[in-house]
């Protein structure tokens, strides 16, 4: 196997195990007997756990890097808050091991949190809160709302929606089919709210 292939089978299956124990609750022997590989190749290619972990959080947020290809499109301003809303749901939908990470790091942050997802997060909120500025200075919004409270409100009904789908199954159909009747009312929520 290729040193590049190797390093991303190891990723690969250290994923879903991160995900579902956190960094301490793994062990080095079960991150290499799921990438059927010697005790030996998690330093080799990483510098231990820690080093593994970190690429598996790189690997996860690297997505995060396509908002700002939006940021940078010559849209109407609410377009651009669609299409975070459609990359955000896509996101998801691509890694479903994403938001574990994100719950885990923000409520116990290992190392990592300061050097890969805070600074992810912050692009994002920056990317949005850029939007909405350009938006405000060209009369689209109401000048009276706080654009962080604003931006932070559309990103939480996204990620919240997403975060909730195990304790809401019975409730809510969470299944893809739905994607564009989610991202319609996300988006009518965002511009319209709810009230008749």
């Amino acid at each position: 196997m290729a040193d590049n292939d190797c390093r991303e089978n190891i990723i690969t299956a250290a994923i879903p195990l991160f995900a579902a124990k956190g960094l301490n609750g793994v062990s080095v022997r079960e991150l290499t007997a799921a990438a059927g590989v010697n005790l030996s190749m998690i330093s080799y290619y990483f510098g231990g756990k820690e080093g593994l972990y970190a690429a598996v959080l790189r690997n996860q947020f690297a997505i995060l890097g396509k908002l700002e290809e939006i940021e940078q499109m010559d849209i109407d301003t609410l377009q651009k808050f669609e299409l975070y809303v459609r990359a955000t749901v896509a996101r998801y939908r691509k890694n479903p091991y994403l938001l574990r990470f994100y719950t885990s790091e923000l409520t116990n942050p290992t190392a990592c949190f300061a050097t890969i997802i805070k600074p992810a997060i912050k692009r994002v909120v920056q990317m949005l809160l850029d939007t909405f500025s350009d938006g405000l200075s060209h009369n689209k919004f109401r000048d009276d709302l706080n654009p962080a409270d604003t931006v932070l409100a559309l990103a939480g009904m996204i990620n919240f929606y997403f975060l909730l789908e195990p304790a809401t199954a019975e409730l809510v159909d969470h299944s893809a089919e739905r994607d564009e009747e989610l991202i319609r009312h996300i988006m009518d929520i965002f511009t319209r709210g709810v009230l008749k």
